[in-house]
């Protein structure tokens, strides 16, 4: 194929339909996979996503959609998943069409549950996918704030530097900025971690705890996002540049951020099964936080915000008597 080639958008969710309006802005036509073909009729008769972002409205001719996972897989070259991470199993597990000798490109901030994988590793462990043939999608950038077009960035990471480089040509536009990384797996934690850190702002501010101890929170969560991630994946990184930093900021500030959303639910009194019932999106977060959590007992890092967090959403702790222990820890 002609690198990227035919470009597919796996998923039917806002940061997919965010992705879509992207790339169409770089692209004459896109194949768009979605599961549901009632969701496809509705797209195509309003000329707009039935249930997200539905503002935006899209040239339809320009979009050749299926519902069909493995006919939109042959049909492309360059693969964009933009699913949940708990329901990418569910996803992959109808494919019977070769992946290894397609791109892929996760734009899903999360993490393989039961298998505690990340994305990339992945698709690269059960569908034979070459490391240098996956990219992932990081930095602050909220699908809403996409559908307004107000300007934003991310991070494409990959392991050949050179494909992320081609890649960015198709996410640049007038409102997006694109930079490029090899630091595939460090990115990948990063946006595992944030979305973490972020439940727990929106714990600490549905208990009105101010900016200043944000502010003071902020600086302990960077700094244990940075420690464990140089223990997991050793590669010389600034855990100040926008794809790790950056993209906490957003999602624990953020009044898009689901995360914090659902953090917020629970420092207000909610129960973990109540906010989740609440929740109109998945919050990647609380998947993330057990995954994490086991992760690092081979690693064993200082994460008392992770192991916090842990407490509250498995343990059914209480947030008040947990996040009050928390505070006496930071500086």
């Amino acid at each position: 194929m002609s690198f990227p080639g035919k470009i597919a958008i796996m998923g039917g969710g806002s940061w997919a339909t965010a992705l879509a309006k992207i790339v169409l802005s770089n692209q004459d036509t896109i194949n768009w996979y979605m599961r549901r073909t009632e969701q496809i009729d509705d797209f195509i008769r309003m000329r707009h996503n039935p249930s997200y972002l539905t503002s935006v409205y899209f040239d339809t001719d320009k979009i050749h959609f299926y519902s069909d996972i493995n006919e939109v897989i042959r049909e492309s070259d360059t693969l964009i998943f933009a699913t949940p991470s708990p329901f990418l199993k569910q996803h992959l597990a109808k494919v019977s069409t070769q992946l290894d000798d397609k791109f892929i490109i996760s734009a899903i901030k999360g993490i393989v549950p039961d298998e505690n994988m990340l994305i990339a590793d992945y698709f690269s462990e059960y569908y034979k996918v070459p490391a240098n043939n996956i990219a992932i999608i990081g930095g602050p950038c909220h699908a809403e704030e996409i559908s307004f077009e107000r300007l934003s960035y991310l991070t494409l990471a990959c392991r050949d530097i050179e494909k992320a480089k081609t890649l960015s040509g198709i996410f640049n536009n007038s409102y997006l900025k694109s930079s490029c990384s090899e630091d595939v797996e460090g990115i990948e934690y990063a946006s595992v971690l944030k979305n973490v850190y972020s439940i727990v702002a929106g714990i600490c501010h549905g208990m009105k705890y101010g900016d200043n101890f944000q502010a003071v929170f902020i600086s302990n969560a960077i700094e244990e996002m940075r420690n464990f991630v140089h223990a997991v994946h050793g590669l010389a990184r600034d855990i100040t540049d926008s794809a790790y930093l950056g993209d906490l900021l957003v999602t624990a500030y953020s009044r898009f951020s689901r995360n914090r959303t659902f953090g917020t639910m629970i420092g207000k009194g909610y129960s973990v099964s109540t906010a989740q019932l609440e929740m109109e999106m998945i919050a990647e977060g609380y998947y993330g936080t057990k995954c994490i959590h086991e992760i690092n007992e081979r690693y064993q890092v200082n994460m008392p915000i992770l192991d916090a967090l842990y407490a509250i959403l498995y343990e059914r702790k209480s947030p008040v008597a947990v996040i009050k222990q928390l505070t006496e820890t930071f500086k």
